[in-house]
């Protein structure tokens, strides 16, 4: 494992960290797609099933449990704790849009045709659009503000340093996995565009 992914991973903590204490502290979930949060739990979920069966390292183990936990205290205190401060009417995607092709895609390209490795693909491809529904929420409500800076920042800072990952390791190792280099560039271009929507709507 090189720094590329331990640094990544680290980023990605801090940003679930940040939206959590956010959301704690101000008591209020206003602003953020429940939705996007169910769908990035789905992720993990179905990601994460090997955690049952295969051990590859205490560090692995450890931050998958940890993604685990941290994505499902988001949903509950999202649709639970705090659901009086929910934006429901404004946070209206329709996530059959993003499920019915993704869970088709993951059974038509993957790389074998197993339980797991369907799961396994299905969550990198629904990784790489499960922001969509807080994008459409933003485009609705015309505000950002309630997402912070610093959850944005290590959010984009995961994704650039986990394509120096990729990059680092083809040049290293000669691996390339198809399915997640390029899931990951199309999630990054729509974190790029969250960048833009954040500046431009938060003025």
């Amino acid at each position: 494992m090189n720094i590329f992914r331990i640094l990544g991973d680290v980023s990605h903590l801090l940003a679930m960290i940040i939206l959590l204490v956010k959301i704690w502290r101000s008591k209020s979930c206003a602003g953020i797609s429940g939705k996007s949060q169910i769908l990035f739990a789905l992720v993990f979920t179905t990601r994460y099933l090997d955690l049952f069966t295969t051990f590859i390292s205490l560090y692995n183990t450890v931050m998958k449990v940890i993604f685990l936990v941290c994505a499902y205290i988001t949903v509950y205190m999202i649709y639970v704790k705090f659901q009086k401060t929910f934006d429901r009417e404004h946070d209206s995607f329709r996530l059959e849009f993003l499920l019915v092709p993704v869970t088709g895609l993951s059974f038509l390209e993957n790389h074998s045709f197993t339980a797991l490795e369907i799961l396994w693909t299905f969550s990198i491809y629904l990784e790489s659009v499960a922001i969509l529904p807080q994008l459409f929420m933003i485009s609705k409500t015309g505000e950002a503000e309630t997402i912070t800076t610093h959850y944005l920042f290590f959010l984009g800072l995961y994704r650039a340093l986990y394509l120096a990952n990729w990059i680092w390791r083809y040049y290293t190792e000669n691996f390339y996995d198809q399915i997640a280099v390029v899931s990951g560039v199309v999630q990054t271009i729509f974190y790029c565009d969250f960048f833009y929507l954040y500046v431009t709507k938060g003025r």
